[in-house]
């Protein structure tokens, strides 16, 4: 028999989070008093809209504190990744930019997922409050998906977190002892990067504003920038290498800074996620260089610094872009395509396939040639040093294939809509990853998503929502057993 569960707490804890939405809206105008904010009342308005309905959803199942169940959790991970950003894009519907809804939709799902295409053009005119706004939705996310990749997914028994469970050694009472004392760490953390960052940005030679921007939407691994070309703006190898070492640290796991924090520092220096991380990206951004030294005579530390920055915003998912680097030859744009997929670490604020997976896929490979030579031989999977269950491998191998299927089904409905085969390809494989740019003319480094059909953005977005949300969790909704009492 089929039934809809009980859904209050759902709605309950969707009005608290409007109710934060509304503040946090405020602070284009807040921050800005004085300056540039000539869309203040699209803000305020949007902010009351989202205040009297958070208080509304919040107030309207009681002041009692409902316990979520986990088909629930399910509920409430799914809508809230819909429904924030659809609030969230009230001041740019509300502003003088005059966006379809469309369009408005698009940039506050590309925000809040921190995937960083771009609906938006002349961002280097456009006003600080709504530049503002654009980069606190991107850090709004990203705080957003640690909480989720920490504390939802692994009950859910989705994601890579799984790998550290609460009940493993990483967890004990000793280490963390509550969970609220996780929560806290988990925000001092990202907080301190964030203002870290800022200073560095700073002291670089950015001025304050584009400082707070940058550091908002590079901790965030969002991209989002102050101007169109990019990161370009800033064309000094220091403010590169530092974004490149920011964009490294979104991408690892955060509950080791809590461990850190703790005064635990060896889970994050053995970490073999973050090794193996950081080890790929110098690895690809040294072949880049090199490559580019010996075709093009580029200056070797110029074309280190620009190579490890655009491949550290790839795979991190930030998608930040220094130069056009579909002009540094075919080999360089098909290594690129490829690292679309990659992504960071997991329990981080990156998107993509992530990297434990790349892992794991590595150890099984091992296996079964060693089962080829060995067939009667007992083995055990080893990873961090914990025996991985045939539970982890099986989601990990789920995953895969559902985001590969995905991405065929989403790369052919967008070549159906009238675009080219490299629009559609890398459109479909940056949105599920939430990286940000694609590759050609029309979304590359160098484009954004404006000219493509509303249909097509529409398509853009649910793949947004698809791959922030680990696809699975999203899907599973789609199963009569799950609706079923």
């Amino acid at each position: 028999m089929m039934a809809l569960f009980n859904v209050l707490p759902v709605v309950q804890i969707l009005g608290f989070l409007l109710i934060l939405l509304s503040f946090l809206m405020t602070l284009p105008v807040n921050l800005l008093m004085f300056g540039d904010t000539p869309d203040w009342q699209a803000f305020v308005t949007s902010a009351s809209i989202c205040f009297v309905v958070g208080l509304l959803c919040f107030f309207s199942v009681g002041r009692k504190r409902h316990a979520l169940k986990q088909r629930q959790m399910f509920i409430l991970t799914v809508s809230a990744w819909v429904v924030i950003p659809l609030f969230s894009s009230l001041p740019l519907l509300l502003s003088d930019l005059k966006l379809s809804i469309t369009d408005a939709f698009f940039e506050s799902i590309s925000g809040v997922t921190t995937t960083g295409s771009t609906v938006l053009s002349g961002l280097d005119s456009l006003p600080y409050d709504i530049l503002l706004w654009r980069s606190i939705m991107q850090w709004m996310g990203g705080i957003g998906i640690i909480g989720m990749a920490v504390a939802i997914l692994p009950f859910l028994r989705i994601g890579g977190m799984r790998l550290f469970a609460t009940e493993s050694s990483e967890w004990t009472e000793k280490a963390v002892p509550r969970t609220n004392r996780l929560a806290q760490g988990l925000v001092f953390s990202y907080l301190a990067l964030t203002f870290s960052c800022i200073l560095v940005y700073w002291t670089l030679g950015m001025d304050l504003f584009n400082a707070v921007n940058h550091a908002l939407t590079t901790v965030s691994t969002g991209g989002y920038s102050t101007s169109d070309s990019s990161m370009g703006q800033f064309d000094e190898l220091p403010i590169l290498f530092a974004s490149s070492i920011f964009m490294m640290l979104g991408a690892i796991p955060f509950f080791l800074f809590v461990r850190l924090l703790n005064g635990h520092a060896k889970p994050l220096l053995k970490d073999r996620q973050v090794h193996f991380f950081l080890k790929f990206l110098l690895v690809v951004a040294a072949m880049i260089a090199i490559y580019r030294v010996v075709k093009e005579g580029t200056v070797p530390l110029d074309a280190f610094v620009h190579a490890l920055f655009n491949v550290t915003s790839v795979v991190t998912t930030t998608g930040y872009a220094s130069q056009d680097y579909s002009l540094w030859g075919p080999f360089v744009v098909v290594v690129f395509f490829f690292l679309t997929f990659v992504g960071g670490c997991s329990g981080s604020t990156s998107g993509g396939m992530k990297i434990f997976r790349f892992q794991l896929s590595m150890l099984l490979l091992r296996e079964q040639v060693l089962r080829l030579l060995h067939p009667n031989a007992v083995m055990t999977r080893y990873y961090n040093g914990r025996i991985i269950s045939d539970e982890i491998v099986a989601s990990s191998v789920a995953f895969s294939f559902i985001f590969l299927a995905t991405l065929a089904v989403v790369a052919a409905i967008l070549a159906a809509l009238g675009l080219d085969l490299v629009t559609s390809l890398t459109g479909a494989a940056t949105a599920l990853a939430n990286v940000g740019p694609g590759l050609g003319d029309t979304i590359g480094p160098a484009g954004n998503f404006q000219t493509l059909p509303d249909a097509a953005k529409w398509v853009l977005m649910v793949a947004m929502l698809l791959g922030r949300l680990e696809l699975l969790s999203v899907f599973v909704m789609f199963s009569p057993h799950f609706w079923r009492s």
